[in-house]
């Protein structure tokens, strides 16, 4: 692919999660949301077509281009976000002179640290950070099966794939172009069903890990404490949550077990930076995103458990939805991760 071809053309995101897919056009001169869209999927359907042939993914996808899109698209060149449980993320050091043999290097990584064979995956790598002594690498890898439905899915709908990334990496960019990002932040993207966790510093993403607890499994913790319907249980959920009341015992009590998971996953991710990555700089905060995010209270609880700072995180300061109506208060979140594809420069993609 040349530069050439490219570099006139905008580029809108595309955000395949476990759940659903959104897509999103932003004039990033402006920061001008021109589009957007999103549909609720079923887990099972979306795995059935991420592993195997089913065609509900690129029929979905179809669907939302043409029929579920709030304004228009800028243009047919699109980056793939895929689940980032479904990609490895790792960075590591090196001594400068291993950089002529870096290949060999990250293959032994991926041999060491990623639990699936090499040849069923697309590894792709770049040095981030350098000294005179070594150098640091970040990789990824990807389900070759995985990415190719998604592209396949995605250029049925008339699109054209891009670039694919893991969606925590979308959510950093847009991090660090909103919020204080260049800080190393610890990133708590609590999707429906799952929840993913990274290190962000100096623009990149460092580290993921993750978990099957999310946001409806929040939901069903307080419906089934309180003995109450999912519903009712949401409701709670959204408008209580863990902040003073009178029901805040007996919420606090039935999300303390899956708070807890989370919370010792992040002081896993944690440890791995701390220890193999960075033991001079300090982690200095940690963001709540994804649609989890609306428990009110819950950046407080993150600050008390880790003894840090945390806080929920709003980069909808930085997009202008201009004349378009905007999503409703309670499903902004869901965009986050798109909007963080949709915040690529055309230009970014060839450095």
């Amino acid at each position: 692919m040349a530069k050439l071809f490219y570099k006139d053309k905008p580029i809108i995101g595309l955000d395949i999660s476990n759940t659903g897919v959104k897509i999103m056009a932003v004039d990033t001169k402006r920061w001008l949301v021109l589009g957007y869209g999103s549909v609720d999927l079923d887990p099972i359907k979306i795995k059935e077509s991420l592993e195997g042939n089913s065609p509900y993914l690129a029929e979905n996808i179809q669907a939302l281009v043409k029929e579920k899109l709030v304004g228009s698209l800028s243009s047919n060149h699109v980056i793939i976000g895929v689940p980032t449980a479904r990609s490895f993320s790792r960075t590591f050091t090196l001594p400068t002179s291993a950089e002529k043999t870096l290949k060999d290097a990250v293959e032994i990584e991926v041999d060491q640290y990623i639990p699936v064979p090499a040849e069923t995956l697309y590894i792709d790598y770049e040095i981030i950070e350098r000294s005179k002594a070594e150098i640091t690498v970040l990789m990824s890898a990807v389900s070759r099966v995985i990415v190719d439905n998604c592209v396949s899915a995605t250029e049925s709908a008339g699109l054209q794939p891009v670039l694919v990334e893991p969606g925590i990496s979308a959510v950093g960019r847009l991090i660090t172009i909103a919020e204080d990002g260049h800080l190393p932040t610890i990133i708590v993207d609590i999707g429906p069903a799952s929840t993913d966790i990274a290190v962000l510093e100096s623009n990149s993403i460092r580290v993921t890990g993750g978990l099957a607890i999310g946001g409806n499994t929040f939901t069903l913790d307080i419906a089934k404490k309180l003995n109450i319907a999912v519903e009712n249980a949401h409701q709670l959920k959204v408008l209580n949550g863990l902040s003073a009341g009178p029901r805040q015992e007996k919420i606090s009590a039935a999300l303390q077990p899956s708070l807890e998971r989370i919370v010792i996953e992040i002081r896993k991710v944690m440890r791995y930076y701390n220890e193999r990555l960075s033991e001079e700089r300090k982690l200095e905060q940690l963001l709540v995103v994804g649609a989890g995010s609306n428990v009110p209270g819950i950046g407080e609880y993150f600050t008390n458990a880790l003894v840090m700072p945390a806080r929920v995180a709003s980069p909808w300061q930085k997009l202008d939805f201009g004349k378009l109506p905007e999503p409703a208060k309670q499903f902004r979140s869901r965009y986050i991760t798109v909007a963080g594809l949709a915040s690529v420069i055309p230009g970014g993609i060839w450095k």
